[in-house]
């Protein structure tokens, strides 16, 4: 059964940065598109960026643009997020998530269990 392992979450002040991991066990990575979301208390889950199957094409929401990168490395079966001036909402439960069909439509077949991001003042 395929999983995704998130990991790299944590406390970290304002302005500061975070890389989040994410590991699949499945032998066909890179045969999908990969992204990012994330949800905040009482808030609904949001998407925060996307990457295509060889990691050509990127997305990004407009909330993160400029600040975080996404990136993925298919023989290690990993999607990274590196994640750069680091504001107070971007406060969340980050989620790794398996993409079906164009990776554009951010249409989502597989979550990964969640990795908490906490920014501070």
């Amino acid at each position: 059964q395929v999983q995704l392992i998130e990991s790299g979450g944590g406390l970290v002040q304002a302005g500061g940065s975070l890389r989040l991991s994410c590991a699949a066990s499945g032998r066909t990575f890179s045969g999908y598109g990969m992204g990012w979301f994330r949800q905040a208390p009482g808030k609904e889950r949001e998407f925060v960026a996307a990457i295509s199957t060889g990691g050509a094409s990127t997305y990004y929401a407009d909330s993160v643009k400029g600040r975080f990168t996404i990136s993925r490395d298919n023989a290690k079966n990993t999607v990274y997020l590196q994640m750069n001036s680091l504001k107070l909402e971007d406060t969340a439960n980050y989620y790794c998530a398996r993409l079906r069909g164009p990776t554009s439509r951010r249409e989502v077949d597989l979550w990964g269990q969640g990795t908490q991001v906490t920014v501070s003042s």
